[in-house]
């Protein structure tokens, strides 16, 4: 990350989260279509959730109300996500959107959102969805805390912060509230009534029908520089 936006989120993002309370879709993989979403037909155990934070030993201060922080303008229409980062785990990928046709399948180097109704983007008061490969370079790091329990295993990501940049030069900032493991459907995110994001990734090879999603809380939002919220993505086909 740059200079500039690593100073943003060093004197910024440290008091809010503590005022507050300190990603595949793919053919076989999760089905969704328009509004219906649907569990994947293959027979699995019951989704394991992990869900907790950590514990708080100094007194809070109070956060303002979201709406305080939130811009005042009405969304542009044109508004889409367009590079995430989550520093704690070395993530900082382009976001871009899916491409057409018959596939859905991720491409590499960047990470990709669902644009179809009921997921939109940051700002709508609904849930914003971003997925990427479980690969190094991508969303590998989620991969290996969630599934392969390095560095503490999926605990240890609640109360990360999550940076999500937009193209109209905005810098939405989450924190991650839960962890939810061998998910098989998008209920949670398509239910959501607040500003949320909600990121996945795989948990093995190609055809693994349980999926690792993360859930985060909109803390706040702040300009950002143009360049720094729009990256050059680079997006490589892969299999």
């Amino acid at each position: 990350m740059s200079s500039p936006a690593r100073a943003l989120r060093d004197r910024l993002l440290p008091a809010l989260l503590t005022a507050a309370g300190v990603t595949l879709i793919a053919a076989g993989l999760l089905s969704y279509s328009g509004t219906a979403v649907q569990a994947n037909a293959l027979e699995t155990a019951e989704p394991t959730i992990v869900a907790g934070s950590p514990g708080a030993t100094i007194p809070l201060p109070t956060l303002p109300p979201l709406s305080s922080v939130l811009p005042s303008s009405p969304r542009p229409s044109n508004r889409v996500a367009t590079r995430i980062v989550i520093d704690a785990l070395g993530i900082d990928l382009p976001i871009v959107k899916p491409r057409g046709g018959s596939t859905t399948y991720p491409q590499c180097n960047v990470a990709m959102y669902i644009q179809d109704p009921p997921f939109a983007q940051p700002g709508s008061g609904r849930a914003t969805y971003i997925y990427a490969h479980a690969r190094d370079g991508m969303f590998g790091p989620i991969y290996e805390r969630a599934i392969l329990n390095k560095h503490g295993g999926p605990r240890s990501m609640i109360g990360m912060p999550v940076e999500v940049y937009t193209s109209d030069d905005l810098l939405f900032l989450y924190e991650i509230k839960r962890v939810l493991l061998h998910q098989l459907n998008l209920d949670g995110p398509a239910g959501a009534t607040t500003e949320q994001l909600w990121l996945q990734t795989s948990e093995g090879p190609h055809g693994t029908p349980g999926k690792t999603q993360l859930e985060a809380d909109l803390v706040a939002v702040v300009g950002a520089d143009h360049k720094i919220a729009n990256p050059t993505p680079h997006p490589v086909n892969c299999a």
